[in-house]
């Protein structure tokens, strides 16, 4: 190929990528003045209206289920979308109809299932490891992606939070909304709200294992699918064995760093090099060179000894 044809086709790949991103924020644009009006109310703890019958102004305070972030939805994944796109356009009409309450909300795959745009995320797996998830076997259909994956203000950490203690947080925290919130925890289930530090008290270091790893590392079946495993295990099955995380063959490598490792696995030498970057596991971090070498001066060392004893036995003979 001809360099001018390559930097043609470079610069129009390049062209595309500009316009792309240029459509994308012109919708959102767009979009934001529309949700303008949802935003005016939702968006804050009190709002107003007038009565149509006394024509009197009424202020009134929002459910806090109903207050939405505005901030935290134009950073969602969601964000280029209208109000309306996934909640009836009769919500445009004010006051809101009664049976509008009862609308079903869409679930994830009502969008992305099956769809070639998304399939890299592989929503098809993930939906099929949700429905054999503890969440689902031990709840009703009720139990949905939104139950953790608010909708209003989700967003893909592991490909692109770049501080890792940043998105092991941002995950955990969407376990703990529910597992350490006794009042979100009580609208799926008649339990008590279990206290997860009490529920971990075997775990050495327990504070350090929670801020450097997420909860589903040790409560999730590994998925060579997905990036992120969906199959929540019961309680009993959870991982408790150390030599899983802290070992040569790290599970980490298959959960937390899994995004990394490809690129970074064999960097260096380092055998689980990825992990360098912020965190040191303890068995896990190796370096290659430094075991060989390592193995050869045993050797060396072994062979000195035998050679040694060899010769004081030769010369005590003589």
């Amino acid at each position: 190929m001809k360099p001018h044809t390559i930097i043609l086709l470079l610069l129009s790949l390049l062209l595309a990528t500009v316009l792309n991103a240029s459509s994308k924020e012109d919708k959102i644009q767009k979009n934001k003045r529309l949700n303008k009006v949802c935003f005016n109310c939702h968006n804050q703890k009190w709002y107003h209206y007038q009565n149509p019958e006394t024509e009197l102004e009424v202020k009134k305070r929002m459910f806090s289920e109903l207050i939405i972030d505005s901030t935290e939805f134009y950073l969602s994944n969601h964000r280029t979308f209208k109000c309306i796109s996934c909640h009836s356009d009769e919500y445009e009409e004010f006051p809101h109809p009664g049976e509008l309450r009862m609308e079903e909300k869409y679930a994830c795959n009502d969008c992305h299932g099956g769809d070639e745009d998304w399939a890299h995320f592989k929503f098809d797996e993930i939906e099929e490891q949700f429905w054999e998830s503890s969440h689902s076997t031990s709840h009703d259909e009720t139990f949905s992606c939104w139950m953790c994956h608010e909708p209003h203000s989700y967003h893909i950490s592991a490909r692109n939070e770049e501080n890792l203690l940043d998105f092991i947080q941002y995950d955990n925290n969407i376990c703990l909304n529910c597992h350490a919130n006794a009042d979100n925890y009580q609208r799926i289930t008649d339990n008590i709200n279990p206290n997860v530090i009490e529920t971990h008290d075997w775990l050495p270091n327990q504070q350090l294992h929670f801020e450097n790893v997420r909860c589903i590392e040790c409560h999730t079946e590994i998925s060579d699918n997905t990036l992120i495993a969906h199959k929540v295990l019961p309680k009993d099955e959870a991982v408790k064995n150390c030599v899983e995380c802290h070992s040569g063959d790290s599970r980490l490598m298959e959960s937390l760093y899994k995004h990394l490792a490809i690129e970074s696995r064999a960097k260096a030498g380092f055998l689980n090099g990825v992990m360098l970057d912020q965190s040191f596991v303890i068995g896990a971090n190796r370096n290659s060179i430094l075991n060989k070498l390592s193995a050869w001066l045993f050797i060396l060392v072994l062979g000195g000894i035998t050679i040694h004893g060899l010769l004081r036995v030769i010369l005590k003979k003589k």
